[in-house]
């Protein structure tokens, strides 16, 4: 099993920068695929990034490409994720997540944190 904890959400203003952080506890997150994703208010979850064990791939959907950068560090058991240019519609709660296989935007990952707060006003 592994406990995923967010951090790093909050109240941004459009065109700033944001960096979430997740941190992996009970098992050893370099041996997962972790990613993030998203829910808009009175959305469904949308996938946002993911990001091999090794760090050597990495998926982003179209609209946050380019905008948007994840990362990991092994040694902390931790994946970022890297917002810039953040505008209104970036707007959810973001939910890391992990697996022992790729996470993708059409899979299910097994675990799941809890989310933390984005809001961006214009």
């Amino acid at each position: 099993q592994a406990q995923l904890v967010e951090s790093g959400g909050g109240l941004v203003q459009a065109g700033d920068s944001l960096r979430l952080s997740c941190a992996a506890s009970g098992r050893s997150a370099g041996n997962l695929s972790m990613g993030w994703f998203r829910q808009a208010p009175g959305k469904g979850r949308e996938f946002v990034a993911a990001i091999s064990w090794s760090g050597a791939n990495t998926y982003y959907s179209q609209s946050v490409k380019g905008r948007f950068t994840i990362s990991r560090t092994n040694a902390k058991n931790a994946v970022y994720l890297q917002m810039n240019s953040i505008n209104p519609e970036d707007t959810a709660v973001y939910y890391c997540a992990a697996d022992e296989d790729m996470v993708k935007p059409t899979t299910t990952p097994h675990y799941w944190g809890q989310g933390t707060q984005v809001t961006v006003s214009s």
